[in-house]
């Protein structure tokens, strides 16, 4: 598994850790709308899932937003924004800060997506900070488990994936 620390102390990733290569494990999360939400819903698409512990915090708020301002000039690739906040408080955030091109899902029902990409942290029952590219065949291309929590993952290898496997 990926050593994650969370405010520099280690933490405990519940779930199995995708690597590339790998074909992306399916899921079921939560949309704002409180639809249910799959992998294959995505079908056909580059897929860019950012994972953050929590919307509302500062870090979380600008990974967001940077991948948001990247989304409005791809083609055929879906940004999707997974953490555990309810999908209540991710529409609020997002209707209040012009987020029109990511979609924010939520994992808080079950950890289904958490525990597929192992970035669930056990001691909080939060996800862990990651990026992960899937191609259009969903295949992953690319994975970043950011080593600590709070820090920003590499925006640049994340946007290069994205682009190779336009």
């Amino acid at each position: 598994m990926a050593t994650v620390t969370f405010k520099e102390n280690p933490v405990t990733l519940v779930g199995d850790e995708v690597k590339v290569g790998d074909q992306a494990p399916n899921f079921t999360v939560l949309s704002n709308s409180m639809q249910e939400v799959s992998l294959s819903d995505y079908e056909g698409s580059v897929k860019l899932i950012s994972v953050v512990p929590s919307i509302d915090t500062g870090v979380c708020d600008a990974q967001t937003r940077k991948f948001n301002e990247e989304a409005g000039q791809l083609d055929n690739v879906k940004v999707l924004t997974i953490s555990m906040d309810l999908p209540f408080a991710q529409r609020r955030w997002c209707g209040a800060n012009g987020i029109e091109d990511v979609d924010t899902l939520s994992d808080h029902r079950d950890a289904y997506f958490g525990e597929a990409f192992g970035v669930l942290i056990k001691e909080m029952r939060l996800l862990t900070r990651a990026v992960f590219v899937v191609d259009s065949n969903n295949e992953i291309v690319h994975v970043e488990y950011v080593p600590e929590a709070t820090n920003h993952p590499d925006y640049d290898a994340a946007m290069d994936a994205v682009r190779s496997a336009q």
